[in-house]
């Protein structure tokens, strides 16, 4: 087997449905030969019990399992691993029974007496098809929010520390945990510690905890069955599942409603859950990472944060230092998304005059990378020359504007976006924020997001 063969076949987690023993031993020692983890069972019922429990990449089911016809038990395993790739095995091979198995959901078939040549060649078979999936469902979430690569050289010595620190921790199993104000880059950083570990090759899924209520927010990270709450169609697997060998990014993870909190408590030390709806208890192996824009520590006094989950959260913490604090990276990230928003509107923009460089220094960037993004953006969309001027830059940075006054000319959502942009940044919490505008933290949120604040 060639180096890449392999490589490519690593780590698929695999179930075993044969009523031989001497089968079950024979493919167990094939798989495990060649680095799968194997759950090897005997009846239709273990297969049930086990596939509600683990999430399962590849399984080889006997077409005969005593009285049992095996072809009844691709549907109930398709509807607990909907991505599952079913290989159906038997001695009394024939045209039917393999287009039947094929109807029916499975991916392959293979007669007995087979050779380990021809389990390798299908389990290589079902890995590619497996890892093309997953960086499928990568590429397709890249896409939606599509953004310019963000550079991590900086001058600062606190970023640099915090860089260091996330490539030495990329390799270990450790729950990360993220600090810093909003928009400083801490879901960027997640996904590159993603990148640098060995699950890099895995799914990375990203929940925003305040943009859900709490049931919501329950059924999204833990999946709910069919019929668990109005609205419940059909069974939902969850992001838990769906990022198997992976990474789970939880997002603001100081706005986890308290109930929900002993549930992923429990999630991150035995890696044990129950979707909603449904008492069975689930394993899933996913690495969780999580960030927050708020004191966990005032959370913890305050009552509003478990002092147990902050603890297992807090193993590995990395601060990242706002935006304000690093005059000399502003230049070059700006310089780094002027090219990439230029080419985006099909310009080739040198760079920026020196007035505008100087504004972009001077600014105090409350809204942190994500508010220095939107402000590039709009500047390679204006500009009509090959230099960004400082009348390209939103009013809020160019020095020689004025600060908007009420009865200005001005679009009430430019007027919305100064207000909340002052508001969050002379205030030390978002929820301190939400009050003072009289809205939801929720709708803050979503109102942040889409104005870049």
């Amino acid at each position: 087997m060639t180096a890449k063969s392999q490589s490519n076949t690593q780590g698929l987690n695999v179930l075993i449905v044969d009523d031989e023993a001497n089968i079950r031993k024979t493919l167990t020692v094939c798989l495990e030969s060649r680095g799968h983890r194997v759950t090897a069972v005997s009846n239709g019922k273990d297969a049930r019990v086990e596939s509600d429990r683990q999430v399962f990449d590849l399984a080889f089911v006997d077409l005969r399992l005593g009285t049992e016809n095996g072809l009844d038990l691709i549907p109930p395993i398709l509807g607990e691993c909907p991505w599952i790739k079913i290989v159906v095995i038997t001695a009394y091979a024939s045209i039917d029974t393999a287009v039947e198995a094929m109807r029916r959901g499975a991916t392959d078939y293979i007669p007995k007496p087979f050779t380990p040549e021809q389990v390798q060649l299908v389990t290589e078979r079902v890995a590619t098809v497996r890892g093309m999936e997953q960086r499928i469902a990568t590429l397709k979430e890249d896409l939606e929010r599509l953004h310019p690569e963000v550079s991590f050289t900086s001058q600062h010595p606190g970023m640099q520390r915090a860089v260091k620190l996330a490539r030495q921790v990329a390799a270990s199993e450790a729950v990360v945990l993220l600090r810093g104000p909003s928009g400083t880059g801490k879901t960027v950083l997640a996904r590159a510690i993603h990148g640098w570990s060995h699950r890099a090759d895995k799914p990375f899924g990203t929940i925003s905890c305040p943009t859900l209520s709490p049931e919501l927010l329950e059924s999204e990270l833990f999946g709910h069955v069919k019929g668990a709450f109005t609205g419940a169609l059909r069974d939902n697997p969850g992001r838990v599942a769906a990022c198997e060998g992976g990474t789970l990014f939880l997002d603001e993870i100081g706005d986890l409603p308290l109930a929900l909190q002993p549930k992923l408590l429990r999630f991150i030390q035995d890696r044990e859950y129950e979707r909603v709806g449904d008492q069975r208890t689930r394993r899933a192996d996913v690495r969780i990472i999580a960030a927050t824009n708020t004191d966990l520590d005032k959370a913890v006094q305050a009552g509003c944060f478990r002092e147990d989950l902050y603890y297992r959260l807090n193993v590995i913490q990395i601060d990242l230092p706002p935006l304000m604090d690093r005059p000399d990276d502003v230049e070059l990230l700006a310089g780094n998304m002027l090219e990439f928003f230029g080419a985006q509107n099909h310009k080739v923009l040198k760079g920026y005059s020196d007035t505008a460089i100087e504004a972009l220094r001077q600014y105090a960037w409350p809204g942190n990378i994500r508010e220095l993004r939107n402000a590039v953006e709009r500047a390679a969309i204006l500009c009509a020359s090959d230099v960004v001027q400082v009348e390209h830059l939103p009013a809020s940075i160019a020095p020689h504007t004025p600060p908007l006054q009420l009865g200005d000319h001005v679009s009430l959502k430019m007027i919305e976006e100064h207000h909340i942009r002052r508001v969050v940044a002379s205030t030390k919490t978002l929820q301190e924020a939400a009050n003072i505008l009289g809205i939801d933290q929720a709708t803050l949120w979503h109102k942040r997001k889409q104005s870049g604040i």
